[in-house]
Parts: structure tokens; sequence; C-alpha cells
């Protein structure tokens, strides 16, 4: 019975985790990037001063106020982002036409001038970081329902993986390098158990942020399609807004509200202070909280905009909604610190490896079986291909995405779309050049090719500006120059990956083969990499 139901989950451990595994690896790796989004948004942004004065929440939402007050006196909503940490680090601010109906503009002022920051147009860490629930191309539902699919079956392969591998946990010591399929198979375990709560958590947690995606019909049934509000105001205990009295009223100074706030909070940060109908008899002031931890979104307050008076204080979530909050900071990070978001990261890479080395094995389990009796069957040249240019193709392709902000004129129209376009135009032709090499030489080609893309940006960054690391360092600006390190680092990684395969070829051959063409060794290799009882149904 135990044989059988391990043979039935390494089935199904492989046939779930291959027809998703290069979505889920594009979904590990940008959403890993996301940690360090504001950092990428520096860097990205070479314009903006290495060192910036840190306003207080206060000024900075008095800086906010007054440049709303000038560009959009006649917004229906005013949204103030007040410097936050790591998430917000400069004031921003948003607006919307009256009645929403020149729809929303946002602006990142300068806290030295309180104007916007003059800077090129780009798509920076945001737009990396949304690609892994947007997927760009698609219409948003359907990359959504996408997403999930991959993410459910995904949390099945990693359920049906700790059932397969009854030595799970003890294989987690153990490493036999040179053995073919057994060191693809050892690397897989140990990257799956050294962050297998992450994973868990982050692919469950991801399926919450879409959940009313998923489970709409439930909604509709239960409160009719014409009264989802209804239930997000449940759910959320939004605050009720009245409309607009359309009689102007003086505004109520945020410095008396932001006391009261102080006052109840203490010195947790805010997130955002929201105005409706600013100067309307009916305005009214939101102040949202931070998040201070794993577990809590803070809580808000509902200020009268007009007198400044406290009206409602939302400060306790239903139980449910306490853990729907819990598990998408978790997923985020958002309360995390410098070290904690470094192991956020690291997490990260790792789950984007484990995909990756999942997808390996697949093709070199198969192609140690097949290598004695022939050709290999198309199914598995085709995976190789795609894992080639998904597992190598893919980072080359962000690294494009670098470059492009560096090379591409700094006035040229729809330039932030066209950065993101150079992204998919160059991961495009990397699944492309596989089909023109043999395997081996596919490989090695494209490693070679990340370690320049990634190993060359700190000079590209400090031939095109002058933020390169011997003006960042010495500024104490980390965020620029943590960038260059970690290309750098990323460039040396990919650099000797490159060098061990082509040096180790033959002891790497059942994964990847010079050719595709049977071997006179292949008996050994499939000795050599002789799969455990588990791996046999997969």
């Amino acid at each position: 019975m135990n044989g059988g139901l391990r043979q039935s989950m390494a089935w199904l451990h492989t046939w779930t985790g291959l027809p998703v595994g290069w979505v889920l690896f594009f979904v590990f790796l940008t959403g890993t990037l996301g940690y360090f989004d504001s950092e990428i948004d520096r860097w990205m942004r070479p314009e903006t001063p290495l060192a910036l004065p840190a306003p207080s929440q206060m000024d900075g939402l008095a800086m906010g106020l007054a440049r709303l007050e000038r560009v959009a006196p006649r917004a229906s909503r005013w949204t103030i982002f007040p410097p936050s940490g790591h998430d917000v680090p400069n004031v921003t601010i948003s607006w919307s036409g009256p009645g929403g109906a020149s729809g929303r503009r946002s602006e990142a002022l300068d806290p030295r001038t309180g104007a916007p920051f003059e800077a090129r147009a780009t798509g920076g860490g945001q737009t990396l970081y949304q690609l892994h629930y947007t997927l760009h191309y698609l219409p948003r539902p359907a990359a959504r329902w996408l997403v999930g699919i991959c993410s459910m079956l995904m949390l099945v392969a990693i359920l049906s993986g700790v059932i397969t591998h009854k030595k799970f946990f003890a294989d987690f010591f153990t490493f036999r390098p040179g053995q073919g399929q057994r060191t693809w198979l050892d690397v897989h375990n140990v990257l799956s158990v050294t962050a297998l709560p992450f994973h868990l958590v982050l692919t469950y947690s991801g399926l919450v942020f879409f959940v009313f995606t998923y489970m709409s019909p439930v909604l509709d049934t239960t409160y009719g399609r014409d009264q989802r509000d209804r239930f997000f105001d449940e759910a959320f205990r939004n605050p009720p807004i009245p409309e607009p009295a359309h009689v102007a009223a003086p505004r109520a100074p945020l410095a008396s509200m932001y006391e009261t706030a102080e006052r109840h909070w203490g010195a947790a940060p805010l997130r955002v202070v929201s105005v409706y109908n600013p100067g309307d008899r009916n305005a009214r002031v939101v102040f949202t909280r931070n998040h201070v931890d794993a577990v809590s979104n803070g809580g808000r307050m509902v200020f009268d905009g007009a007198t400044g008076g406290l009206l409602e204080r939302f400060d306790r979530r239903t139980g449910p909604m306490a853990v729907n909050d819990a598990l998408l900071a978790l997923h985020e990070g958002l309360f995390a610190g410098p070290v904690l978001r470094w192991l956020y990261f690291l997490s990260g890479l790792l789950g984007t490896a484990m995909i990756g080395t999942g997808l390996v094995l697949w093709t070199a389990k198969r192609k140690a079986r097949a290598a004695a009796a022939g050709p290999l069957p198309p199914a598995i040249r085709v995976v190789e291909r795609l894992n080639v240019g998904t597992i190598v193709g893919l980072p080359i392709g962000i690294a494009a995405y670098f470059w492009a902000n560096r090379l591409l004129p700094v006035g040229m129209a729809d330039r932030a779309a066209w950065e993101i376009h150079v992204l998919f135009i160059v991961w495009l032709a990397m699944l492309a050049l596989p089909w023109l090499r043999p395997a081996r030489h596919a490989w090695t080609d494209q490693l070679g090719l990340a370690a320049v893309a990634y190993g060359a940006l700190p000079a590209l960054n400090a031939a095109t500006t002058d933020r390169h690391l011997a003006a960042s360092i010495p500024a104490g600006a980390w965020e620029v120059a943590g960038f260059d390190l970690v290309a750098l680092a990323a460039g040396l990684g990919f650099a000797a990956a490159a060098v061990y395969l082509h040096r180790h070829a033959p002891a790497t051959a059942a994964g990847v083969e010079a050719n595709d063409r049977p071997r006179r060794d292949a008996p050994a290799v499939v000795a050599a990499g002789a799969p455990y009882p588990e791996d046999a149904a997969g």
C-alpha cells in the first residue's frame, strides 16, 4: 500500500510540475526580484540624487497636500503616501478627476523641492514585480486564472514530492557530484528542503491574493452579481463615503488629524492618507496605518475633512480577514527589515532554482533511459530546449531590460513600454537559439551570454551615468551600489556555471548531452544515474 501510494505520488509530482514548470519559473523569478523593487527603481532612475533627505511623515503629508492643491484642486480624491520605509522611500501622490472621468495620475516628489522628480520614463522595479501576476501581455482576468491554476498545481507538486521522497530530509545531507541524474536529484532535494516552509506559504498565499477572482461564483450566488460592493464593504469594513454636497467648505488642517492618529497608534507609521471630496462640505479624510508586523494591517481612522473631527475607527477585523491580511503580508514581506528581506530574496531564488532543477531532472531521467534505444523522442527534445530558453534565457531577458533602461533614448516615446518589450523580444530569441545548437552547446552559449549581460551591467552604468560604484559606495547609496554588486555576483555565478558545464560535460551527460544522438556509454550513464525506486514512475 505504501509503495503504491508513493508510486502514485511520484507520477503526480512529475505530471503536475512539468506542464506548468516554465510559467512557475517565470512567476518565481520575477516575483523574487520584487522584494527589491525600490532598489531597482533607484538604479533605473539615475537622474535622482544619490543621497536624499528623509522628511518626517508629517512633513511628507504637508508636501503632498501642497502639491495636490496646486495641480488637482478639483479632483474627487487625493491620495498621499508619506515616506514609510523601504516600499515608499519618498512622498508619492495620486489623484482622480471629478467623478473619476479623467482617470488617475500619480507623481513621486523630490523631498528637497516638493516638485516631481525629473527622471526618465521607466517601468522600474514595480513593472518587473507585476510581471509575476499580470504576465504583461495577457488580459488581467486570464493572467490571474493562469497563475492561480499553476500555483494550485505547484502546491500539489510540493506535497506529492514530500510524500514521494520518504528520505526527504535525510537526503538533504546527501550530495553525489558527477553522477548525472542522481546529482540533479540531490540538488533538487536540497533546494526543496532548504526553504520548504517558504515555498508552501508563498504558493498558498499567492492563491489568497486573488481568491475573490477564483471564488467569484460564490460571491454572485450569495450577494448577487450587482451587490459585490456590499460584500467588500462588509469584509474589508470600508468606511462609508458620502456623495459630494457641492457646497464649498474650508479644509481642516491635516496636522491636527495626524496628532489624533499618533495619540491612538503611537509611533507606527502611516501607509496612506486619502482625501475624498476635497474642499467640499462632505469631505472625508481616511488615515491608514502601515503594516507593523506579519499579522496586522494597522487599521484606519475616518475624519470629517471640513471640521477635522474623528468620525470612526476601524481597528478590529473579523477573524477571516485577519488571516487574509496576515497571509498577504507574509507573501509580500511588507513588514520585513533589511535582513529578513534578504532572506525572502534568497528563499525566492531557492524556489526558482528548485523549479529549474526539477525541469532539468525530468529530461535527465528520460535521456538516460532513451540513450540506448536510439534518437531522443521529440517530446524530450522540446522540453530540453524550453528548459534552456527559460532557465537561462529568461534571466538574459531581464538583463536586457536593464540594458534597455540605459541605452534607449531618454526622450523616446513609450520608453517604459519598450523597456519591457525588449525583455520579451530577447527572451523569445533565447527560446529560439537552442533549436540552432546541440543541447550542451546551447546551455554553455546562454550561460556565457548571461555572464556577460550581468557582469557588464556595472560597467554600462559607469559608462552612461555618474552613479557608478566609485560614486555610490562613498555616498552610502547602497540601493544603487547593491544593484551593481548583485549584478556582478550574478555574472560571476553564470560564468562559473558555464565553465563548469564546459569542463565537466561527460559527467553531466545525463542532464545535458553534447548532442541528441545515442552515446556508446549510455548503459554506464543509466547505471550511474539509476533512479531511486520512487522515481521509477516519473
